[in-house]
């Protein structure tokens, strides 16, 4: 259902003409159009007026040299305008990702050495355990 201010919206922003409207709100449009002819009327008389305005404008025509100066400025400054902002962020950014790597890297190695010091750890105890059983433990043998 279209409500007075979703109507009044419609015609501002895409005119009398309905069939520039969104295709989901046309035929609430025509309905609410049908229902408060009172209010609808005024309204698209208004965007009807508009639009009948815009259409008798002249199109802008801009120039060759406006165009060619536009295009000679742009490929003289080449990269340096979009540059040099932007080269102490490719810095940062930069020594950021080096201070991930070192972390990451650093995190590998504690890692690898403190498993190493475990598993050397685990493994000798089993081996002390196995040498002072006397005889051959079932669950040993079994898992």
């Amino acid at each position: 259902m279209m409500t007075a201010e979703r109507f009044l919206a419609l015609t501002a922003a895409y005119g009398a003409d309905r069939r520039r409207w969104p295709d989901g709100e046309r035929a609430a449009a025509e309905a609410f159009v049908a229902a408060r002819d009172d209010l609808a009327r005024p309204a698209l008389a208004e965007a009807d007026a508009i639009d009948a305005l815009l259409h008798r404008s002249p199109t802008p025509q801009v120039s060759m040299a406006l165009r060619d100066r536009v295009l000679a400025a742009a490929t003289s400054a080449g990269g340096k305008v979009g540059r040099t902002g932007r080269v102490w962020i490719d810095r940062l950014s930069l020594m950021f990702g080096a201070g991930w790597a070192a972390a990451a890297c650093a995190g590998v190695v504690a890692g690898v050495m403190l498993t190493g010091h475990v598993t050397a750890d685990l493994q000798a105890d089993a081996v002390l355990y196995q040498a002072s059983l006397l005889a051959i433990d079932d669950t040993e043998v079994l898992g």
